[in-house]
C-alpha cells in the first residue's frame, strides 16, 4: 500500500513519567509576542495508521506539552523561539531533546517534528476538541470504564428506521471524520446526513480517549485492538434494543472497517459495509511502508520484531531508532491488531456485505477492496470513480488530493450515500 506519510520514528516515551521538566530557560525573540500563541492547542504527529495526538499549552511564562494517550501531561517546554509566523520549540525527555519547527497561519501550526535526526510532519490547531453543539442528539451507553457518548442522527418521519453504526478510522479521528492530523472534512457527518435523507438512522461516536469520550482513555500499554471492537459492539446493541430501529448495519471506514467487521459478527448486525478498508493484515502493510524508508539493518530488525509480535511475543530490546514504532508500551496493541486477517474475517462473515473503495484513494488502494471481494465473492463491490480516502471527489495528484482532507464544504463523492442506502434497504 502506497503511503503518503513519511514512515519515520515516533516518540520513545515508554516508561516515562509525566511532570515538569524543571526550571528551564525559555527563549522568545521579538515578533508579535507570545500573546498570539497563548492558549491550548491540539493536534497530532502524523504517523502511518496511528497518528499520535499531542497537546500544547502556550502560557505567558511557562508552556507545557502532553501526549494524552500515553498519560503524559504537563511536560515543561524548555525552549520557544517565535518570530511570527515561524515557531520552534523543544521538549526534553530523559535527557533527549525533541523539537518542533513550524509556521503559524491563523489558528493553525504545521511543521516538522524531529527526534534523533528523524522527522515526521505535525499539525496543531488552537482549541481542544469540544462536544457537539446540539446536546439533544447525544446518547449514552455503558462501555468498559464508564458511560460512552455518541451522536444519533434520525431521519424525518416515524420509524422504525433501518440504522447503522458508523466507525471512524485510525488515530484521533472524531465522529465527524475529522482529525488534528488529517484535517477537517466532515466526511462522516456528511455520510450520516446523506443516509438520514435516505431514511436511515445512524450512530457515530468519538473513540475512547478523544472528544466526547476523552475520559474513557487508557494508558497506551493497556490498550488492545479488541477494546475498539467492544465499543463498536456496544452501539450495535444500543440500536438492536431500541424500538425506533429495524434492521441494523455496521459501517467501518479505514481502520474502522476491520473493527466493524469483527463487531458485526459479534453483535449480530444484519449487514456490513467496508469503506476504504485494508485487505491485508496490518503487519504486511507496516512492512510495506517501512521497506523503502529504513536502512537494511533497521528493516531487518523490524522484520524480527513484527514476526515476534505476530506470534504474540513481546520484544523488550529495540534499537533507539525503532523505539517509537515498536516501543514496549505499544507492542501489545500492535500484536492484538496483527492477530486479525481482514480476508479471513470477511470470509467468515455470514451476513450481506458491501465493499466500497475510491479510485483516487492514495492511502488504501482499490486493490485492497478487490482482495476483500476475492475472499468473499458474494459480497457487493462498489468502486467510486474519483473518490479519495476521506470520501470526497479529488484529483489523483497527491498535493491536490491531500488538500481535500481539509475541505469541510466539499460534498461527498457522488454515489456513495445512495449506493450504501440501496444496499441497506435491499430485500
Amino acid at each position: 500500500m502506497k503511503n503518503v506519510w513519511r514512515m519515520l520514528a515516533l516518540l520513545a516515551l515508554a516508561g516515562m513519567t509525566a511532570g515538569c521538566g524543571g526550571d528551564k530557560e525559555v527563549e522568545e525573540r521579538e515578533g508579535n509576542g507570545m500573546a498570539v500563541l497563548e492558549g491550548s492547542w491540539e493536534g497530532a504527529i502524523e504517523v502511518p495508521n496511528q497518528p499520535l495526538t499531542i497537546q500544547v499549552e502556550f502560557g505567558k511564562e511557562t508552556s507545557y506539552f502532553g501526549i494524552p494517550s500515553q498519560g503524559v501531561n504537563e511536560l515543561q517546554i524548555s525552549r520557544i523561539e517565535f518570530i511570527d509566523p515561524d515557531i520552534s520549540f523543544d521538549v526534553e525527555i530523559q535527557g533527549q531533546i525533541i523539537s518542533f519547527d513550524g509556521k503559524r497561519k491563523g489558528e493553525e501550526i504545521t511543521g516538522t517534528f524531529t527526534q534523533t535526526g528523524q522527522e515526521l510532519p505535525f499539525k496543531l490547531k488552537k482549541g481542544i476538541s469540544e462536544k457537539p453543539v446540539n446536546e439533544e442528539n447525544i446518547v449514552e451507553a455503558d462501555a468498559a470504564g464508564g458511560k460512552m457518548k455518541a451522536v444519533l442522527e434520525l431521519p424525518e418521519g416515524e420509524g422504525p428506521f433501518p440504522a447503522v453504526v458508523i466507525i471512524a478510522g485510525s488515530g484521533p479521528t472524531d465522529h465527524n471524520g475529522n482529525s488534528p492530523a488529517g484535517g477537517t472534512n466532515n466526511s462522516l457527518k456528511m455520510l450520516a446526513e446523506g443516509l438520514a435523507a435516505e431514511g436511515i438512522a445512524s450512530i457515530r461516536y468519538d473513540k475512547r480517549g478523544i472528544g466526547m469520550n476523552t475520559a474513557l482513555g487508557r494508558n497506551e500499554a493497556d490498550m488492545r485492538f479488541g477494546d475498539f471492537i467492544a465499543d463498536a459492539a456496544v452501539w450495535g446493541e444500543y440500536l438492536e434494543t431500541d424500538g425506533r430501529f429495524a434492521e441494523t448495519a455496521v459501517i467501518g471506514h479505514s481502520e474502522g472497517a476491520l473493527i466493524g467487521l469483527v463487531a458485526a459478527k459479534k453483535g449480530g448486525a444484519d449487514r456490513f459495509i467496508s469503506i476504504a478498508g485494508a485487505g491485508r493484515p496490518i503487519d504486511e502493510v507496516l512492512l510495506e511502508q517501512l521497506t523503502p524508508q529504513l536502512p537494511a539493518d533497521l528493516l531487518e530488525e523490524s522484520e524480527t520484531v513484527i514476526a515476534a509480535l505476530k506470534e504474540g511475543e513481546e520484544v523488550k530490546e529495540v534499537s533507539p531508532a525503532l523505539q517509537s514504532i515498536f516501543r514496549p508500551s505499544v507492542q501489545p496493541y500492535l500484536a492484538s491488531w496483527m492477530a486479525l486477517d481482514p480476508q479471513q474475517e470477511i470470509r467468515d462473515l455470514d451476513v450481506p456485505a458491501l465493499i466500497v473503495a475510491g479510485t483516487h484513494d492514495i492511502q488504501v488502494p482499490v486493490a485492497d477492496a478487490e482482495a476483500l471481494h476475492a475472499a468473499k465473492p458474494e459480497a457487493e463491490l462498489l468502486i467510486i470513480d474519483g473518490m479519495n480516502h476521506v470520501l470526497k471527489p479529488a484529483p489523483a495528484d497527491v498535493q491536490g488530493n491531500m488538500a481535500v482532507y481539509s475541505d469541510p464544504d466539499l460534498p461527498l463523492a457522488e454515489g456513495l450515500a445512495k449506493g450504501i442506502a440501496q444496499f441497506i434497504k435491499a430485500e
